[in-house]
């Protein structure tokens, strides 16, 4: 009787095992036993099905790396997976997995958009990140419907597109990929910042503006509130801005310094020739440059010089500006100081800081 007994539960012991087998067989294969929600893996160039298994078995998109990889073995497809980073919906079945790894489908392309980068940088990054051509692109930053919804009174984007890393699925288009760019810089914009623009008397499109030859100019965080009181300092008293990012922007192409030859350029962002900002930003600017815009040093600086550190000379009358010239070259700064010139103009019109010729 009683090996009868041990027989019947060591039978039922091995069909619940089985069963309880069968059933995780069934919910891992099937998805049901993946994570509950979206995972991010990375398949490197030139992985094999073992080394993709074990990324979606670290990233928590599959429990066996094993099983997956005899799973794949079976379909014949094991060596044809495309390298790339997925997107993995929550519970996704094997065959669904293996499916995007073979054709390539959920692959996320990412690119890093850097603060001060303007559409010249930007397109080409987007259209080589898309895959998309650099048309495609352009129509996309100069949208009709895009500047009308966020009041954008220029011929452009620009400035509107938040510098930061993006991950886009692949086939997105240009136009996706400038909406999400959008709602990142919306998303980003503060509320007190919105009350600043009122105190202020200035529409977003003017605070971006000055946020972005900011974020040209400053090479060192804690400046940019100075380097922003020094250009609007120079608005409220009628002086050209005379800032050489304005100039750089306004050339055909990029120039890593300007030149005396380079203040001619006929252009609206021409702050050597034409009074008060550009018509819209030269550039993305990031939060903390959008913040000095709106909020800057409460100082009477008009002039600024930079020194071979990065770091500038802040000062507030023609004489002083010259002076801080005249110190930095007797630094030891030869090879910079030789180039460097004072400003041409009467001290009303002085540029900020000294131009390299």
């Amino acid at each position: 009787m009683r090996k009868a007994t041990r027989r019947r539960f060591w039978k039922v012991a091995l069909v619940s095992v089985c069963a309880l087998s069968l059933l995780w067989l069934w919910g891992e294969i099937g998805g049901l036993l993946g994570a509950s929600q979206s995972t991010r893996v990375v398949i490197p160039k030139g992985s094999s099905m073992r080394a993709a298994a074990m990324a979606m078995r670290q990233a928590g998109a599959i429990q066996s790396a094993t099983l997956f990889r005899l799973y794949a073995s079976t379909t014949g497809r094991a060596r044809a997976i495309k390298p790339g980073t997925y997107a993995v919906a929550p519970h996704t079945s094997y065959t669904a997995l293996l499916e995007a790894l073979v054709t390539g489908a959920g692959i996320m392309h990412s690119v890093v958009i850097p603060e001060g980068y303007d559409l010249r940088d930007i397109v080409p990054l987007l259209s080589t990140a898309l895959q998309v051509s650099e048309d495609s692109v352009r129509a996309a930053v100069t949208d009709t419907a895009w500047r009308r919804r966020l009041s954008v009174p220029a011929p452009s984007l620009e400035g509107y597109l938040f510098p930061a890393t993006y991950t886009f699925a692949d086939g997105t288009t240009a136009r996706d990929a400038v909406g999400e760019m959008l709602a990142r810089f919306e998303a980003a914009w503060r509320p007190e910042w919105t009350d600043r623009l009122q105190q202020l008397a200035i529409s977003r499109h003017v605070a971006l503006t000055m946020a972005s030859i900011v974020e040209k100019e400053a090479r060192h965080p804690e400046e940019r509130p100075l380097i922003a009181a020094v250009y609007w300092n120079r608005v409220r008293k009628g002086m050209l801005l005379q800032a050489d990012p304005t100039v750089q922007y306004a050339l055909p192409q990029h120039v890593d310094r300007v030149l005396l030859k380079d203040l001619t350029v006929t252009s609206a962002y021409n702050t050597y020739k034409n009074p008060g900002l550009p018509p819209g930003p030269i550039a993305s600017p990031g939060e903390a440059s959008i913040a000095a815009a709106l909020a800057p040093a409460n100082v009477p600086y008009l002039f600024f010089v930079a020194r071979s550190d990065g770091h500038h000379v802040f000062t507030t009358t023609f004489a002083e500006h010259s002076r801080a010239i005249a110190t930095i070259r007797r630094a030891g700064n030869a090879s910079r100081a030789d180039s460097l010139r004072a400003p041409r103009n009467a001290p009303r019109n002085a540029a900020p800081e000294v131009i390299l010729p």
